[in-house]
C-alpha cells in the first residue's frame, strides 16, 4: 500500500459525501432502523390471534366487538442497528497498480462513517486466513470514529483469506443489521457458507467485490510468468495472445456472476468496485445502482 488510505483529502470526502448523501437519498440503506420482530414502538404492524398468558392490554376489542374474537396488535420494535464490516485482508488484495487494498479501505471506512450518521453502532474486522482480528467494534457516534480511524492505515495484506472458516465461529447478531464482506473472492476457498450463515442469522448482506484493472481488463502480452500472490509455489507460464485474453475475460465474467448469482440467491446485495474507481462513483453509480442507498 502506497501511502495512508485514509489521509487528510479523503476525509474532506467524506464530509462532502455525508452531505450530498443527505440531500438527496432518504437514508444509508433505505433508513429504515426498523427491526424484523415485534416490539413496544408506537407504530403498528399487524395482528395476531390471542394466546392465553399475552399481555391483555395489547387486545384490539373494536377488532373482537366486530368479529368476537381476541387479536393482539403487533408493534414493529424499532432500535439501534450494528453494521459489521469484514476486510479481506490477504496478500492478493494488494495486486495491481490500482490499489485494491486502498479501495476496501476506503470503502469499509466510508461505509462505517454513514452507517455512525444513522446513529448505529458499527464493527470492523480484518480477515486473516481462518481468523478475525477485531479492528474496532462497537463504535458510536462521530467523535469515537475520528478518534479510531487511523485503525485503518494500520491493516496489513498478507497471506491468504478464507471467509467462510473466520466469520462462521464468529458473533454476528440476529437480526440486527447489516454485515458487509469486502474481498475481491479470488480464492479457491469457500466463501458461500458465510453468506448462508449471515442470512440464517436475519441479517442484511452486502458483498463487495473489489478488482484491479489489470485483473478486469488486462494488458499483458507475449511471454509472461505469473505466480498467484498467496501461494507462490502455483505459477502459470504462457505466451499472453488474443485468444488467452478472451478466455481470461469469460473466466473473470464466470468469477465475478459466480459471486453476484450466490449473493442475490440469498437476497444479498452484490456490487463490483474497480480499484480505481473515484469514491463518489462507489456510492452513487453502484451502491444506488444496486439499490443499497435509496
Amino acid at each position: 500500500m502506497n501511502g495512508p488510505a485514509i489521509n487528510e483529502e479523503f476525509l474532506q470526502q467524506l464530509e462532502t459525501l455525508q452531505t450530498i448523501v443527505k440531500n438527496n437519498v432518504a437514508g444509508l440503506f433505505g433508513g429504515n432502523h426498523q427491526s424484523k420482530t415485534f416490539g413496544s414502538s408506537c407504530e403498528f404492524a399487524d395482528y395476531r390471534d390471542y394466546i392465553a398468558g399475552d399481555d391483555i392490554t395489547k387486545i384490539d376489542w373494536n377488532a373482537y366487538a366486530r368479529f368476537e374474537k381476541l387479536y393482539l396488535k403487533l408493534y414493529l420494535d424499532e432500535r439501534q442497528l450494528h453494521t459489521r464490516i469484514y476486510i479481506d485482508a490477504s496478500r492478493s488484495m494488494g495486486y495491481g497498480k490500482g490499489g485494491k487494498d486502498i479501495q476496501a479501505i476506503r470503502t469499509a471506512a466510508a461505509l462505517t462513517y454513514l452507517s455512525i450518521n444513522e446513529m448505529d453502532k458499527v464493527s470492523v474486522y480484518v480477515i486473516h486466513g481462518d481468523k478475525i482480528e477485531e479492528l474496532f467494534t462497537g463504535l458510536l457516534g462521530k467523535d469515537a470514529y475520528f478518534a479510531a480511524i487511523d485503525k485503518f492505515n494500520g491493516i496489513v495484506f498478507d497471506g491468504d483469506c478464507r471467509i467462510s472458516d473466520a466469520i462462521l465461529p464468529s458473533t454476528v447478531g440476529y437480526g440486527d443489521g447489516l454485515s458487509i464482506i469486502i474481498s475481491d473472492f479470488l480464492t479457491d476457498n469457500n466463501f458461500e457458507d458465510a453468506i448462508d450463515y449471515l442470512a440464517g442469522k436475519k441479517r442484511d448482506i452486502l458483498c463487495v467485490q473489489i478488482l484491479s484493472a489489470e485483473e478486469l481488463n488486462p494488458t499483458a502480452r507475449g511471454k509472461m510468468h505469473f505466480f498467484d500472490s498467496e501461494a507462490t509455489s502455483k505459477y502459470y507460464r504462457k505466451n499472453i495472445n488474443k485468444d488467452i485474453l478472451a478466455a481470461y475475460k469469460a473466466a473473470v465474467e464466470y468469477s465475478t456472476g459466480r459471486v453476484r448469482d450466490f449473493c442475490h440467491s440469498r437476497e444479498a446485495d452484490y456490487m463490483l468496485v474497480p480499484a480505481n474507481e473515484s469514491l463518489y462513483k462507489v456510492f452513487f453509480d453502484k451502491l444506488v445502482g444496486e439499490g443499497v442507498l435509496k
